[in-house]
């Protein structure tokens, strides 16, 4: 799983009706775009890294900056 800064990253809820996160990518700490990612998720302040699991998709950027 590869992302740039800017891309979002939705983890799934893992139980029926659990919600989802969204939140965006805000640093890379693995080479080449790879996780570790610092994440700055929707309703927070507080920036956390993240190692995305199996229930993660990266949505990428549209060139300009915008999703």
């Amino acid at each position: 799983m590869n992302a740039k800064v800017g891309d979002r990253i939705v983890v799934h809820g893992r139980h029926v009706n659990d919600p989802g996160r969204l939140g965006t990518i805000v640093e890379i700490r693995g080479p080449d775009g790879a996780p570790p990612f610092v994440v700055r998720w929707e309703g927070s302040d507080q920036p956390a890294v993240v190692v995305p699991g199996p229930d993660a998709q990266i949505e990428h950027a549209a060139p300009g900056g915008e999703s």
